[in-house]
């Protein structure tokens, strides 16, 4: 398949026309040529008032709850959501039944995602069954195509266990993901502890329990020298922690959701059990620091946190509803509303250079003669979500409705070019 893309600002800093308008001919996903102008026949011509064109963008924490809960999502429904919101790659969490904690799971994953257009990746479980107890084949998951290890939805408790796991991985280079929070704080809180949360009569959680974690997995890692990803941060104070341990020149790294950025507790006075979610929504003097962190650097990543479920799971009262939301298809469009400021080079930074380095994977280059694996968008374009415009097989986000700043025109990867 020929494909060319007409006047495409090019937004890769490793390409020779990093910041450049340019045409863009793709031949069997081979980028051909690159010209201010190319007049060639193509069997799709590509064209928009504000076409960018950026290495693929890589996701860091979706759940596609396959195999055993495809009733919420499955492989190929998530594919199409990760497609629709501008990823070539995804990493998958390992909460699924059975959980990814094995060779066989993690082949499972692997091989399925091939006859995918997006590059599906397992997250290796740290412990068996994700239960915190004993660790999990990680060497055996890594060699089937495991990107990283967490047990995703239940961050490691245990000490002990993340010292062990952080010293396994050093092997082979691995990185440990974890969502900082520690079970024990406020054990029973559906949101943040504060006034919005008493105002509602719903019982709080601290914010000192994700502080506390990231804390002391901080300690665990400068003794282990090893690496560790925090994902779905959301206390001032962990970026502070974070901040100190990137000076002292510590393998730590960190990713925030977009609903994080966008939504603030308050949001939560209509008891949208869609804005229930997990790390859960801070005040927005908090949600001004971490949308200060992703334009200074401090935040590495931007984490969908995609999290799918059925009707059932959300309409229902606050309180017996589940956690999270998807976020795939809304991740860009979020962004570019709420931070206005952010530049389409430190965009594709957060999803695309970023995770690609901290997680080992071989980063595309806009250049003559390479292999696409490219995100097409517009950064001034509105777009509106609606039920029906959402590709993922759950339609549980808070960004129903809304028009937001910023839209993504499709993907090229394996060959396979997806519009929306």
């Amino acid at each position: 398949m020929k494909i060319l893309i007409q006047q495409v600002t090019i937004t890769d800093p490793s390409s020779p026309f990093n910041g450049t308008k340019q045409d863009v001919l793709i031949e069997s996903g081979i980028i051909k040529d690159i010209q201010p102008a190319i007049s060639a026949e193509a069997d799709k011509i590509i064209t928009g008032s504000q076409l960018h064109l950026s290495p693929g963008w890589v996701d860091v924490f979706a759940h596609f709850a396959d195999p055993g809960y495809e009733f919420k999502e499955t492989l190929e429904t998530g594919a199409r959501a990760a497609a629709a919101g501008g990823y070539t790659d995804v990493f998958v969490i390992p909460n699924t039944k059975p959980v990814v904690d094995s060779k066989t799971q993690a082949e499972y994953i692997s091989q399925k995602s091939r006859s995918l257009p997006v590059n599906v990746h397992p997250i290796g479980a740290i412990s068996k069954g994700a239960e915190g107890k004993d660790l999990a084949e990680m060497y055996d998951m890594r060699t089937s195509g495991a990107v990283a290890f967490s047990d995703g939805l239940n961050p490691i408790q245990s000490a002990g266990l993340l010292l062990k796991a952080l010293q396994y991985v050093k092997a082979f280079e691995g990185t440990i993901i974890q969502i900082p929070d520690d079970k024990s704080v406020g054990a029973n809180g559906l949101m943040h502890e504060g006034i919005v949360s008493t105002r509602l009569g719903l019982p709080g959680k601290p914010m000192m329990a994700e502080e506390l974690q990231v804390a002391r997995d901080i300690k665990l890692v400068r003794y282990s020298d090893s690496k560790l990803h925090f994902t779905g941060v959301s206390a001032p104070k962990s970026l502070e922690y974070i901040r100190r341990a990137k000076d002292a020149g510590l393998a730590v790294t960190c990713s925030v959701t977009p609903y994080h950025l966008f939504f603030t507790d308050e949001d939560l006075m209509e008891y949208d059990t869609n804005l229930k979610v997990y790390p859960p929504l801070r005040t927005k003097s908090d949600v001004e620091i971490l949308r200060q962190a992703v334009l200074d650097g401090t935040i590495d990543c931007i984490a969908s946190h995609h999290l799918p479920h059925e009707y059932d799971s959300k309409v229902l009262e606050f309180e017996y509803a589940k956690y999270g939301m998807t976020g795939l298809e809304t991740s860009y469009s979020a962004i570019k509303t709420i931070l206005p400021a952010l530049t389409e080079s430190r965009w594709v930074e957060l999803v695309s250079i970023n995770p690609r380095k901290i997680f080992g994977l071989e980063c595309p280059v806009i250049n003559k003669e390479a292999q696409a694996c490219f995100t097409l968008f517009e950064p001034g374009v509105p777009v509106t979500f609606t039920t029906a415009s959402f590709r993922s097989k759950s339609k549980n986000s808070a960004f129903t409705g809304k028009t937001l700043n910023g839209a993504v025109k499709g993907i090229i990867n394996k060959e396979t070019l997806i519009l929306n």
